[in-house]
């Protein structure tokens, strides 16, 4: 029975993971690398990550600058970021390309607070699916005889616990980075 409770386990730190992978892409105010994590740029025909044809470095709070190994690269590493949903033109010197951050304002600095709320309920969701479907999994356990009727109240409880662990972390990690966007 311990061992199926670890399987839940995994995958409600499994949306945790993802979650934070999220947030990580959300900028707020200052210049994080990460938010470059899912930009491909096409390499010789191929998707490949922007940190793998390049050097990217934060040289101020607010700029990021990528030194491309190629310099053929330039143009090609300056479309991928206008496509993407970045929302910041970059600028290429014809050897490197800086990003510049603008301050955000208020309005905005709300709008991301929100999508990090919602996100956050997002995940919620996923791990109150991951409690039922481990619930289903103990009552079929208790209806086929494997278990006992005690059994199941235990590994319910259990899993119910792991539950609003896993939601008091969501939690935590909504408040961390709703702070983070509303600290100017």
């Amino acid at each position: 029975m311990l061992e199926q409770l670890k399987i839940y386990e995994e995958k409600m730190n499994k949306s945790l993971d993802a979650l934070q992978s999220e947030y990580v892409s959300i900028r707020a105010g200052r210049a994080n690398p990460h938010v470059l994590d899912k930009i491909k740029v096409d390499y010789y025909g191929t998707p490949t990550p922007l940190q793998q044809v390049g050097n990217v470095t934060v040289p101020e709070a607010r700029m990021i600058q990528i030194q491309p190994w190629e310099k053929s690269l330039l143009r090609e590493i300056e479309k991928a970021i206008q496509m993407s949903d970045l929302g910041i033109n970059p600028t290429n010197d014809g050897n490197v390309i800086r990003l510049v951050f603008p301050e955000l304002t208020e309005e905005r600095r709300k709008e991301l607070a929100k999508d990090v709320k919602k996100k956050g309920e997002a995940a919620k969701v996923a791990m109150r699916n991951i409690r039922r479907d481990a619930n289903d999994a103990i009552k079929k356990l208790e209806k086929s005889g494997e278990i006992s009727e005690d059994e199941r109240d235990d590994a319910e409880e259990q899993i119910q616990k792991l539950t609003d662990k896993m939601v008091e972390k969501v939690d935590k990690a909504v408040e961390d980075k709703t702070k983070e966007i509303m600290t100017v």
